[in-house]
Order: C-alpha cells, then structure tokens, then sequence
C-alpha cells in the first residue's frame, strides 16, 4: 500500500482541531474532503496525530539516567511530575522545567525530560492537570481539561514550580524552562510571572500581552515554524515590546516547518533537521544561561 499523501491543508485541519474550533467529528469530515475517501482519511488521521508508542528516544531504565515520579508543593495544593537527573552526577547541576503542550504530561514528554537530564541538567515535567487528578490517557480528554484550566491557578502552579527547583538539594538554584505548544505559551507567561526564572525556551508557544513583557527577567529563546500562521501572527508585537523594553531574547524562525516540528511522534509535522537544530540552539542557550 503506498504511503498517503499529507497535504498543508490537512496538517492544519488539524491543528486547527488540536487548538481552536473543530471537534473531532468535523474534523475527520473535512479530511475527507480533503482525501477524497473516508478511508484515505482514516488512514492519514494516525500520521497527523501524535503516537505515543514511538515515544522513547532515551529509555527509561536507560542506566545514565535516574527518573522517578513525584509530588511536591504546588500553590495551593500537590502538583504531581516526573523528575529526571543524570545518573553520575557530582554535585549540584542547573534545574530546567519541562511543559508539556496541550495533551499533558505524556509519555512524550517524559522522554523530552530525560533528554534534557543527558545535557546536564535536573529536569522536572510537571503535571499541570494535577488539580484535577492528573494526565488521563485519553488526549482528546486532556486537551479538554487543559482548556478548562484556571489561568491564574496554572500560572501560579508554575511559578510554585520554579520555587521548588530552586530550593531543590540538587539544584545549583538557577532555574530554565522549555516548553511545546501550550507549554511554549505557558514559558512565555512563567518568566512574566517569575523574577526567579533565569532562562526560557518557547518552542511556538502563544506570546504574553506586550503590556507584561516590562516585567520578564529572563533571558528567552524562542522558536517558530515557518508554516505556523497562528502563532507567527503575534511574533512581530512581542519582539517589539522585547526589544524597546532592553530583554536578553533570540528569536528563530524555521521556514518551510510545522507547528510541533520538534515532536518525533508525530510523523506528518516532525522535521528531523530543524528539531535538531533548535535543541542544539536551546541546550547551548540553557547551559550558558544557568551557569
């Protein structure tokens, strides 16, 4: 059987599905239409999904690595999260946040923490669903319940976060975070939030009102995808507000790339070379940064 033909139009029909207005029986008629068979759509909807099961890059029981499940002081309340620090580690190392985007704390995600634990880092993916039991496994379920999220209540939680990592025995006390989609929206409004954090990656995440960026303090990578017109719309105001108010802030655009070119999970918006160049660019950043 030959390899269906992913077309832009469909890549964002369905981000249009994942972030903004269409439910999932909408979403699968216009597929079709764009398919041009109901079949053709069936089987074009697994590719512009995320799978989970290809979502290991570094194993779990890989041995350079210790990851463990935990709980610790949200802001009012337990936040759950997956903790992950380099196996071998001699003393105390830099802390990174890792947000997940907007289907949770997923398996995924783990994976992306335990990547940033090999660079040499304490690395914490928190749960931010923990208010309301956490992560299901449903990710239509998840997106529903991240949309229904307090903002104040979620901003407060990562705020909280930040405070956890810096006081971490572990920790040096310099703090980043990185984060994807959502999570690239929610790096944004954390270093709007917190004077502590000292480094934030957004990978296209949403951008804060240019009325806050006064009170960032710190240093910002920030990466985009070419193709990503929703997003990309509120680039030009947020690097103004950036630059007039004197921030430590890169931005990268890379063309002829999808929303979510950096997760490896999802075969039709995944781009093996701009991914790569961005987390290069975001660990060099991270480790200059947090020295």
């Amino acid at each position: 059987m030959n390899k269906p033909v992913i077309t832009q139009a469909m890549i964002d029909a369905y981000d249009e599905y994942t972030h903004l207005t269409l439910d999932r029986r909408r979403f699968m008629e216009r597929l079709t239409a764009l398919a041009g068979t109901a079949a053709a759509a069936a089987a074009i909807a697994p590719l512009l999904a995320a799978n989970s099961a290809k979502a290991e890059m570094v194993a779990a029981t890989d041995e350079r690595i210790k990851g463990e499940d935990i709980t610790y002081p949200g802001a009012d309340g337990e936040m759950k999260g997956y903790l992950v620090k380099p196996a071998n580690a001699s003393g105390k190392l830099p802390a990174v946040i890792v947000i997940h985007e907007n289907r949770g704390l997923n398996p995924h995600i783990k994976d992306v923490a335990r990547r940033v634990a090999l660079d040499g880092f304490v690395a914490l993916a928190p749960d931010f669903l923990s208010p309301d039991g956490g992560t299901p496994e449903d990710e239509d379920k998840a997106r529903e319940m991240i949309s229904a999220l307090d903002a104040g209540e979620t901003n407060a939680n990562a705020v909280a976060t930040v405070a956890f990592l810096k006081g971490h025995a572990e920790s040096t006390g310099n703090v980043g975070a990185i984060g994807f989609c959502w999570g690239g929206g929610m790096v944004n409004r954390l270093a709007v939030n917190s004077p502590d954090l000292k480094a934030g990656v957004a990978y296209y995440g949403s951008q804060p009102k240019a009325e806050d960026v006064p009170k960032i303090k710190a240093a910002m990578l920030l990466h985009y995808a070419g193709l990503d017109e929703r997003i990309n719309a509120g680039i030009d105001a947020y690097r103004k507000a950036l630059t007039e108010n004197g921030k430590d802030a890169t931005i990268y655009v890379y063309d002829g790339v999808n929303h979510a070119f950096n997760n490896d999970t999802s075969a039709a918006r995944y781009d093996k070379a701009a991914a790569e160049l961005a987390w290069g660019r975001t660990v060099e950043f991270l480790k200059t940064k947090l020295a």
